[in-house]
């Protein structure tokens, strides 16, 4: 049990943060983020534990992914949605889920009916390391801007969580090295806590003011100005504690039935396909470093298509992104050095009982939005690292890889710039960290076809699918050997069966260069 929480909690800022941007975003209240972060609990937990049956067998954790968070921030901010007032949650939610289920039920075809096996000959270290890297790099116009409404106490939670993860990460105390470990929710509490002294202390009060009066009530220009940093530092200024239920039980379609749109699902479907990729790695990197070897293909495949069927699951319960393996997973395994698939199954048990606890949601929805935005800066981070790392599989001093990693993510970051800086019609509609994420509407492409116009401003505006796009033409055009691309350490014994010429690569006699591989893929 100890093992299950501890896994956890030092996925917390990935489990959770996710509903805190996009309910909002949606116009959701305060409850419904607090109800969102339930239904994500609840469905990580039972997803985890059907992947660690019937997927990888691997001890990996099932989440919402920040893969679906930009998709669904261009689904949001489309022109429909803007002025739309009445009941404008639950109908971006419902639009959402349809296209989650479209994309996840594509995603368990390419999975189960085996053609994942075939994309796998396109996707390789090289591919996969700027398309992860581009997902964390995707959120940095939200980052600092939003982390920055109140910088103390933003600017202290990031200091502190670099500290406990860097500074501090030999420590151990009781064996246990505590402050690498649960960095992000030992820094959350004590930020939290300072926070909430700054509240109590009156820090944030402003004669005449109130912070559960929305802005478009206030009528004191005093009040207007303040109002953005009480509703980003004071921790009194969610009231999710007050109106969320003891007991509540997520359920299928509890925001109303799916809605259908061709446009949203084959930006769903796309997006799908760069979660995939992202899932792939993952695979590798945990396989990897828990049995010393890749998985196969077939274990490849058959975990898509069952992320695909849970996404499935998230798409019914409504947590308004899809389902896939979080990539922090593997330096939450390597750092703890439990690899148990046991302990994943427990703690995804203890998840799925609070979820039932509406006020475990209500507290996590509470968290000041400053210091839930200076967290993602740091798990975004992570995210890029821990994607970029994936080419110490390959030759990382070889001038190919090495331009096609650039290529890809610097291309996959200035091509949506160009998209998005075409602003929307009135520039005051969104807010500054939403713009970006408006380039579907406003963008540049116009054919006549408002689905066409849609559909490519969309996916041309989001960093990841354009990185995944140019890092799988160069990477599979310009030539290259299989030990240089890292195709040689992701690939299994029965691969190089039946390609013996890719043992020649280390010019030795086959079963010492099988040996002599691993020693080369792990830098021994």
């Amino acid at each position: 049990m100890y093992y299950g929480l501890q896994h956890y909690l030092s996925l917390a800022g990935s489990l959770i943060f996710a509903p805190l941007i996009i309910v909002p975003a949606m116009g959701g209240t305060d409850k419904d983020t607090a109800t969102v972060i339930s239904t994500v609990m609840l469905v990580s937990g039972l997803t985890t534990i059907l992947h660690s049956y019937f997927g990888t067998r691997l001890p990996l954790v099932q989440g919402s992914s920040f893969v679906f968070l930009a998709p669904a921030l261009v689904i949001i901010n489309a022109h429909e949605y803007r002025n739309l007032t009445e009941n404008k949650f639950r109908h971006i939610m419902r639009e959402l889920q349809g296209a989650i289920i479209v994309s996840s039920i594509f995603q368990c075809i390419i999975g189960f009916s085996g053609l994942m096996s075939l994309l796998l000959r396109l996707i390789n270290p090289v591919v996969v390391a700027p398309t992860i890297g581009a997902v964390g790099l995707a959120f940095f116009s939200y980052g600092f801007p939003q982390a920055g409404t109140c910088v103390e106490i933003s600017i202290p939670q990031i200091l502190l969580v670099l500290i406990f993860s860097l500074h501090l990460r030999g420590v151990s105390i009781l064996g246990n090295r505590v402050f690498q470990i649960y960095a992000v929710p030992l820094s959350i509490v004590i930020i939290w806590a300072y926070a909430f002294f700054l509240t109590a202390g009156g820090a944030y009060n402003y004669k005449g003011c109130s912070p559960n009066i929305p802005v478009s009530n206030m009528l004191n220009d005093s009040c207007i100005k303040h109002a953005y940093t009480m509703k980003h530092c004071r921790t009194d200024a969610s009231n999710a504690w007050e109106t969320a239920d003891w007991i509540r039980i997520p359920y299928p379609f509890q925001w109303g039935i799916p809605i259908f749109h061709l446009k949203t699902s084959i930006i769903m479907i796309i997006v799908s396909l760069v979660a995939s990729v992202d899932s792939v790695g993952t695979y590798y990197s945990a396989s990897m470093h828990i049995n010393a070897k890749p998985p196969t293909r077939g274990i490849v495949s058959r975990g898509i298509g069952l992320e695909g069927f849970c996404s499935v699951l998230a798409g019914l319960w409504g947590t308004g992104a899809g389902s896939t393996t979080l990539t922090e997973n593997t330096h939450t395994v390597t750092i703890t050095k439990i690899a148990s698939r046991r302990a994943v199954e427990v703690g995804a048990v203890i998840l799925i009982f609070f979820s039932f606890v509406g006020k475990v949601g209500a507290i996590l929805a509470s968290i000041p939005q400053a210091l839930a935005a200076a967290l993602l800066c740091f798990v975004w981070t992570l995210i890029v690292a821990l994607g970029l790392s994936t080419l110490r599989y390959t030759h990382t001093s070889s001038f190919r890889n090495m331009m096609i990693v650039g290529v890809s993510l610097f291309i996959g970051l200035s091509l949506p710039a160009y998209l998005q800086q075409y602003q929307p019609e009135t520039a005051l509609i969104l807010p500054g960290y939403f713009i970006p994420y408006s380039a579907a509407s406003d963008g540049p492409i116009h054919s006549g076809d408002k689905q066409f116009d849609f559909i490519t401003n969309a996916l041309l505006s989001m960093n990841m699918v354009v990185t995944l796009l140019v890092a799988i033409v160069l990477d599979n055009t310009v030539p290259g050997s299989q030990q240089e691309r890292g195709v040689y350490c992701w690939s299994t014994t029965e691969d190089l069966s039946s390609d013996p010429s890719s043992l020649d690569d280390y010019k030795l006699p086959r079963k010492v260069s099988r040996v002599f591989r691993w020693a080369k893929c792990f830098d021994i």
